[in-house]
């Protein structure tokens, strides 16, 4: 089984629950986990993880959050291609097209998305997470 990353920003704590339960669903599949806050990870902690997952909620005009994800995300972006990629958030409106976005990102990196990204809005449904995570343990 190979090692994942599981590397969210949360700002109302419901991106948070996700890749908590993301992260369950994925040890209760026998995976290798780490959790990581976006604030606590640079590029570099990357290096020794085959699969990663990203989880950010949609902020604003249906973007990544700019002051802590934004800039993680962009300077790990180099370090993604040809590793598997899962993609997870929260919103509160909007049509998640932020997902979209992000979603491209990922395949122009050279990663492997995996699935679509999984978007919740509000509060998450941990149980449709926590499946997500089986799924992803299981690439």
């Amino acid at each position: 089984m190979s090692k994942t990353a599981i590397i969210y920003w949360s700002g109302t704590g419901n991106t948070e629950a996700m890749a908590k339960a993301i992260e369950s669903g994925m040890r209760s599949a026998g995976a290798e986990v780490e959790l990581l806050s976006a604030d606590k990870a640079d590029a570099g902690s990357l290096d020794g993880f085959v699969k990663l997952a990203f989880g950010c909620p949609s902020m604003g005009n249906e973007e990544l959050e700019d002051s802590v994800f934004a800039p993680f995300f962009a300077s790990a972006e180099g370090k993604l291609g040809g590793k598997p990629v899962a993609l997870f958030g929260s919103y509160g409106w909007g049509d998640g097209e932020w997902m979209r976005t992000w979603q491209e990102r990922i395949t122009k990196s050279g990663a492997i998305l995996f699935e679509q990204g999984l978007i919740q809005q509000e509060a998450p449904d941990e149980a449709v997470c926590s499946e997500f995570g089986k799924r992803f343990a299981a690439v």
